[in-house]
């Protein structure tokens, strides 16, 4: 089934562009369809590198945490983690000896995290792979710096309206 299909099996309504609700509907399932190759690709590299212990959502944790000491409230609300479990990879990840846990001192009940050096590895295999990628992409001449510039544009416009809709619901 498509998120397609409830569309495309109604009537036209009056005043609605049918072709620009495909064509939103199509951009989306585009933008989820990438996140789970995103995740794949990573999944791939961390098998070909022979790091199995953990996986693609973890390692993509890793990567966007960085330098950063967080609280996992904070992961979330700045982009770095878009799963709802994300306790549970602190929890494993922590476990693993990928990060360091520490409460905080002014409030006890939040926890602030950050990678430890296995941790940085993970993050530096992501890196390398992203950078490949990136110079692969333009020297093949799939995406230079114009159309990234414009994805990323039309990308971030989507972002505010999003956030607009659920901060101001009319």
């Amino acid at each position: 089934m498509s998120i397609l299909d409830p569309i495309k099996s109604e009537a036209d309504q009056p005043g609605q562009n049918q072709g620009f609700m495909i064509a939103y509907l199509e951009a989306l399932s585009l933008v989820e369809r990438l996140h789970r190759l995103l995740l794949d690709v990573i999944k791939d590299e961390f098998e070909r590198v022979g790091v199995l212990e953990i996986n693609a959502v973890q390692a993509l944790l890793l990567f966007n945490i960085g330098e950063n000491e967080v609280t996992a409230g904070e992961l979330k609300s700045r982009g770095y983690y878009q799963g709802s479990n994300v306790s549970y990879n602190l929890k494993k990840l922590v476990e693993m000896g990928y990060m360091h846990h520490q409460r905080c001192e002014i409030d006890r009940r939040s926890v602030r995290v950050k990678l430890t050096d296995k941790g940085r590895k993970i993050r530096d295999v992501v890196t390398l792979l992203f950078s490949r990628h990136a110079e692969g992409l333009e020297q093949k001449g799939v995406l230079g710096p114009a159309g990234i510039d414009d994805i990323t544009r039309s990308l971030k416009r989507m972002e505010r309206y999003w956030t607009d809709q659920i901060r101001y619901i009319y």
